[in-house]
């Protein structure tokens, strides 16, 4: 019984952490589509160019 609870306490765990780095990586997506938009509308190619290198690298990683 007791090694039941402690195999749901680490899926318990595993999961927590799948839904808190899923949460992280669109929360760093939006921000990077936000700082995608104000390089395009300052005409900033380099940070376009940053930014958007930064934003496949991500969802590469999904």
């Amino acid at each position: 019984m007791e090694r039941k609870i402690i195999v749901n306490e680490a899926v318990n765990s595993l999961m927590a952490e799948m839904v808190l780095d899923e949460a992280i990586r669109q929360y760093k997506q939006r921000q990077l589509y936000r700082e995608i938009d104000a390089a395009l509308s300052n005409k900033d190619k380099a940070a376009f160019l940053t930014l958007t290198s930064e934003l496949k690298s991500l969802m590469s990683t999904a």
